[in-house]
């Protein structure tokens, strides 16, 4: 994938009176904890962007940022956004629906205005990163910049923590 996703975040960030920043840590981050150490950060201020595809009265496309070491309840996010049956988006649907491709969606900046439902956890910290635009950026973001710049609604949309098994 080439860089056409950071320079065009870069060009929605510079229209928005916000204290944004494209990191570019120069080593790969598949996983929360590695791109949280090449950051400097704690895993939960690196923050996922995912799509979920679900009913209202028409097809509806729901975008959820969670801190990245959680995982997302998508019943959670549909009573939040009050849509229905939520499932993950597919690759196309995501990059239709934000113009980035899967492994670099922002939370901010996407072609089309989704409803958004961003978890309550992330608003704990002063600043998060989520995606930048490709998989080699990362977007410095405060969450109340998020919120502002999406319309989101805020909402608990971490998947309660399993039951252990007692013996």
């Amino acid at each position: 994938m080439d860089q056409e996703g950071s320079e065009r975040l870069a060009r929605y960030l510079s229209t928005q009176q916000a204290e944004t920043s494209l990191v570019k840590p120069g080593q790969e981050m598949p996983t929360v904890p590695l791109a949280a150490a090449a950051l400097g950060v704690q895993p939960g201020q690196i923050v996922k962007s995912i799509l979920f595809e679900g009913k209202k009265d028409r097809q509806v496309i729901v975008l959820a940022i969670a801190p990245g070491d959680v995982r997302v309840a998508a019943g959670k996010v549909g009573t939040a956004a009050g849509v229905s049956q939520l499932k993950l988006a597919s690759p196309d649907t995501v990059l239709r629906a934000t113009g980035y491709a899967v492994g670099g969606v922002p939370p901010v900046g996407h072609v089309t205005k989704l409803p958004v439902v961003v978890d309550s956890r992330v608003l704990e910290h002063p600043f998060v990163f989520g995606g930048g635009g490709d998989e080699h950026h990362m977007l410095r973001i405060t969450p109340q910049d998020i919120v502002r710049m999406t319309g989101a609604v805020v909402a608990d949309v971490v998947a309660d923590p399993e039951p252990r098994q007692t013996p």
